[in-house]
């Protein structure tokens, strides 16, 4: 309706009009602006029949010289490139962004826990004040809104206390057994127990493992291994009556499933390390860390702490035996000193 209006009249719209059409169509393709200078010179009847012309001649020159889809994406793709390289300084850099698996893949050492990243992982948080039992008292800082809050500086110090006890363990060639049972805990079970060089169980334990290990673990291979961590093959066939190897330290997530375990463990005398929450038996254990055992991230950290402690003694041990030093006794050794005790 409006281009009709305006073929009407034979003034000054009618040159505007084709000027408006020429400079849009230029930014296209040439061809279109041929096309358009050529109808120009028809001349405009009063019916408007010349305006639909040059409208159609435009539309018709616009389809005939599309651009390619895959030729407007090149030049989006590089006009967006050109705008980020102008765009590089402007702004700030986030160094800093959480990924949840940092403590898995890269766990901090015993001496980088600190107050803000044990606070950030919720170690904080206990159990209901209805919930506790009192021989954590000395492990609450207060209570806030009906739940009991866990002194973190408690927490830090009985930390680094255990992560010397697993580098120590570690350093003199002891068995380390990590175990966790809860859903999610898996990954921070295997984790540390790769670090430590020592072994691991996620899925449950199984009553009489210890007190009655010849019978369930009968059947275990048992590796023979030198001070270097060299396997030795040779001593396969003297290791038939000897009897089902029993770890030195045993690390548990969650002491509150396991009883069974810390039970056993007490029975074979075997130090033991937890995580105890406001609702937990401290003296379950052997050296209690106090934590929130619900909360993964806390798991996770406490788990891959004590890991790194375990790979420190490793390394310790190792770097001695590089030297011809040994950080423990000998099989060897140990056997002919027990006999010499027995005949005296």
């Amino acid at each position: 309706m409006i281009i009709r209006q305006l073929g009407l009249r034979q003034g000054r719209n009618v040159s505007l009009i084709r000027q408006g059409l020429v400079r849009f169509s230029s930014t296209e393709t040439t061809t279109t602006t041929t096309t358009i200078t050529a109808e120009q010179t028809l001349p405009l009847s009063g019916n408007g029949e010349s305006s639909s012309t040059i409208v159609q001649s435009v539309q018709a020159s616009r389809t005939s010289t599309s651009v390619s889809p895959a030729l407007k994406s090149r030049k989006a793709f590089l006009q967006a490139a050109r705008q980020r390289q102008k765009l590089k300084s402007i702004g700030t850099t986030i160094s800093q962004t959480y990924d949840p698996n940092t403590l898995l893949k890269n766990p901090p050492k015993p001496a980088e826990v600190t107050l803000e990243l044990l606070l950030a992982s919720q170690s904080h948080l206990g159990h209901t004040t209805s919930r506790w039992n009192p021989q954590n008292s000395r492990y609450i800082f207060g209570i806030r809104e009906g739940v009991h809050i866990i002194s973190l500086d408690v927490t830090a110090a009985y930390l680094r206390r255990a992560a010397k006890v697993v580098e120590e363990v570690a350093r003199r060639g002891g068995l380390i057994l990590f175990a966790g049972t809860r859903p999610g805990q898996k990954e921070c079970v295997v984790r540390a127990a790769e670090m430590a060089r020592g072994y691991h169980v996620f899925e449950r334990w199984i009553p009489g493992s210890l007190t009655n290990g010849q019978q369930i673990l009968g059947n275990c291979e048992i590796k023979v291994v030198n001070a270097l961590d060299e396997e030795l093959p040779d001593y396969k066939q003297y290791l038939t009556e000897r009897p089902v190897l029993k770890p030195d330290l045993v690390i548990c997530l969650n002491p509150i499933e396991n009883e069974v375990l810390l039970h056993e463990c007490g029975l074979n005398n075997i130090p033991t390390i937890g995580i105890i929450d406001t609702d937990a038996d401290p003296t379950r254990v052997t050296y209690p860390i106090p934590a929130n055992d619900d909360s993964l991230r806390c798991v996770q950290l406490i788990a891959g702490a004590l890991g790194r402690a375990g790979e420190e003694g490793q390394r310790l041990r190792l770097l001695e035996a590089q030297q011809g030093r040994f950080t423990y006794t000998p099989v060897g050794e140990r056997d002919v000193k027990r006999s010499s005790e027995g005949q005296e």
